[in-house]
């Protein structure tokens, strides 16, 4: 239960919101709507992510004769067109491949939540290819990653969600940070096996320089400097043995958008891309395009998953409008950038909310999910009904009276043991369907 006086506070907010239009003045209250109590609603408390133990070394995978994919079969909750992960299954089965899976998220993922659970399955399952992309900073006090320490300073952050960027250039991971001499981001990765790093950064008129060490050792330095702007990629090897890294800039003036680290071990590379308050518009209103598909092309991922739903779903007119042709948009620019990879549409879990003293699922949230079912088939993307695969209608009133709970008072964010059970089910769906095509 949240504090009397916290709970106090929320509630009167709440109120002046929603009679905002009617007060007489109401011209002098332009930033309180009900659209903004509810955007406000999609900040997470900073509950602990639990540590995940290192997963054991993979089971050898016989490669000489690997089968050949065939049309996957139904599962439980997911959905697979004709094709739609033969990119993805194919790639889990090419011997020494990494395979690289990108998911777009909202407000769970910014924690690794749900992500890191998926994580861990497919690299115990797959192998340990590397632990992917990682912001530069915290945008929010609970942005964090599973088994990384992440400390930085010094510098003006612009979530595409939020103060976003002008031009719209947020990178890969939805975030711009802008930094001058002395701003620095230090990062502390799971173990001392990562073997090779990339960031990107934005090559720019009058840019500046940094560099990234390991210990007292200068690993690279990047000047930033360009005629034209464009997206950036500075690719290193790291020392045998780094376990930490530090990213300093030196003159001027940078642009940053994140890391990646990976392995020189085959197996999966699981990128979680949570950005906070994040929705399908998003996508399609805040990452300039040309930006977004140079940094996907980059990336070069074998599946990409779209999990937005969550914050929709409280705005049942714009599900009925808008909705539909932006989601559709978003798979377009996923499918012109990377004509070859998987797409997946994974729905957003069941969300609560208070009425008549019971814990209710609010009807817009599986209208939405409706939708993003139709345009999945329609597109030939694999689509995946977490909403379903959970439980269903109902779910989190359940879920927060189960000891211990698995969803936090604000029936929207799981607790750990909730997101451990819906990236166990993802994962097991997803090794189902490869299983039943490989054979």
């Amino acid at each position: 239960m949240l504090p009397r006086k916290t709970a106090l506070a929320i509630a009167t907010f709440t109120l002046i919101a929603l009679l905002a239009p009617n007060i007489p003045g109401k011209e002098h209250l332009p930033g309180i709507t009900p659209r903004n109590v509810a955007a406000a609603f999609t900040l997470r408390m900073p509950w602990p992510v639990p540590a995940v133990p290192p997963a054991p070394p993979a089971p050898s995978v016989p490669v000489a004769n690997a089968p050949k994919i065939v049309a996957a079969a139904p599962q439980p909750n997911l959905s697979v067109p004709p094709g739609s992960l033969d990119h993805f299954f194919d790639a889990l089965a090419r011997p020494g491949a990494t395979v690289r899976i990108l998911h777009y998220g909202d407000s769970p993922t910014t924690a690794d939540s749900i992500t890191a659970d998926v994580r861990r399955l497919l690299q115990r399952r797959f192998g340990d290819a590397g632990h992917g992309f990682l912001l530069i900073a915290k945008p929010w006090a609970w942005y964090g990653h599973n088994g990384i320490e992440l400390n930085a300073s010094g510098w003006k952050i612009e979530p595409a969600s939020q103060d976003r960027a002008a031009d719209h250039f947020h990178g890969l991971g939805g975030v711009s940070f802008r930094g001058e001499s002395g701003a620095y981001s230090r990062v502390t990765l799971p173990d001392d096996k990562h073997t090779d790093a990339v960031v990107y950064y934005l090559a720019q008129l009058d840019g500046g320089s940094f560099t990234v060490s390991a210990g007292d050792t200068v690993i690279t330095s990047v000047n930033t400097a360009a005629e034209e702007k464009k997206p950036g990629f500075a690719e290193f090897a790291l020392p045998e043995g780094t376990k930490e890294v530090e990213l300093r800039v030196t003159s001027g003036r940078v642009r940053l958008f994140g890391y990646r680290f990976d392995k020189d071990t085959p197996g999966v590379q699981y990128s979680s891309l949570g950005v906070n308050g994040a929705q399908v518009q998003m996508l399609v209103r805040y990452f300039e395009v040309g930006q977004w598909t140079a940094a996907l092309r980059h990336e070069n991922p074998d599946l990409v998953v779209v999990n937005y739903g969550t914050n929709e779903s409280i705005f049942p007119e714009y599900i009925d409008g808008e909705y539909p042709d932006e989601l559709r948009k978003v798979i377009a620019r996923i499918r012109a950038a990377l004509p070859g990879a998987s797409v997946l549409i994974m729905s957003p879990m069941d969300r609560g909310v208070m009425e008549g003293g019971a814990i209710v699922t609010p009807p817009a949230l599986e209208k939405l999910i409706d939708v993003q079912k139709r345009i999945a088939a329609e597109t030939g993307c694999a689509f995946f009904n977490t909403f379903q695969a959970m439980g269903g209608a109902g779910t989190m009133g359940r879920w927060y009276a189960e000891q211990p709970r698995l969803v936090s008072a604000d029936f929207t964010h799981p607790l750990p043991q909730g997101a451990a059970r819906v990236g166990a089910l993802f994962e097991q769906a997803l090794v189902s369907a490869y299983e039943s095509a490989r054979r």
